[in-house]
């Protein structure tokens, strides 16, 4: 429930003293925005039995039909309406309410994050709510202006090109070093701008000197290809020849390990 509750309705929200690297103008943004969305907004739904009056409503949610006596729950700010227990839930998360706490906005109930987010982006970093006049947006989320940073050595990025990893930015040096994969022909890793291909869970550089036929170099991009040990060919005539040529210490475990020499 405490997990539930911080998830719905973040402090951070409605409460200065949670966001204490706020200016002066964001706090004052955020004292007024909290005060309207309470005197305009919040509720708590009510549990009773479903009144007489009342016999044959559908929910408001799911529009199954609720007969006197059935549990319900009412919300007074949006009239005679009623919702099965079940069904007294976040118009956007569907999580339902936790102490049928609920924001309210256009004839809808949300919790009340999401009910922020209707008026106000929030930060993918610090999840609190952006009051300045600018702030980054990238990968359909919003960022502080301080805080679109490199996920590993915390560079900041702003103007800077990126890799999103884990849904987090992650700056190309970091990137390339610490979690590009190598190319299983040249050896190097496979960078931000780089092409890849990937086949059986091996990653190649896209280019024709890499994703090649490993018996006579042939481009294999947009081709058909045999894969035996490791190794790519672009047919079985290539791949019963590299079987006719190979030695007893060749294994796929080797067949990448550096780029191929000008003679091969």
């Amino acid at each position: 429930r405490a997990r539930a509750l911080l998830q719905q309705l973040p402090p951070q929200d409605c409460d200065e003293r949670y966001c204490p690297d706020l200016a002066e103008e964001e706090r004052r943004q955020l004292r007024a925005f909290s005060a309207r969305r309470r005197q305009e907004a919040l509720g708590q739904g009510l549990a009773c039995p479903v009144p007489g009056p009342c016999h044959g409503c559908p929910c408001r949610k799911c529009g199954r039909r609720l007969n006197k006596g059935d549990p319900g729950i009412s919300a007074s700010r949006l009239g005679d309406q009623f919702w099965h227990p079940s069904c007294f839930s976040c118009h956007f998360c569907h999580q339902q309410l936790v102490d049928l706490i609920y924001f309210q906005q256009d004839g809808r109930i949300y919790c009340g994050r999401h009910h922020a987010e209707l008026f106000r982006p929030r930060c993918a970093s610090c999840d609190q709510l952006i009051f300045m006049e600018e702030c980054i947006e990238a990968e359909g989320r919003r960022w502080h202006l301080e805080h679109f940073c490199c996920l590993e050595c915390d560079e900041p990025l702003r103007g800077q090109r990126y890799v999103m990893r884990s849904g987090r930015p992650c700056c190309r040096g970091c990137f390339e070093s610490l979690f590009a994969e190598p190319c299983q022909a040249c050896g190097d890793p496979i960078g931000a701008d780089s092409e890849e291909v990937t086949h059986q869970g091996l990653h190649w550089h896209a280019r024709a000197a890499c994703f090649c036929c490993s018996l006579c170099r042939a481009p294999l991009r947009g081709q058909p290809l045999t894969c035996r040990r490791g190794r790519l060919f672009c047919s079985d005539t290539c791949s019963r020849g590299q079987d006719a040529s190979s030695t007893a210490s060749d294994s796929s475990d080797s067949a990448f390990a550096s780029a191929p020499s000008p003679d091969s």
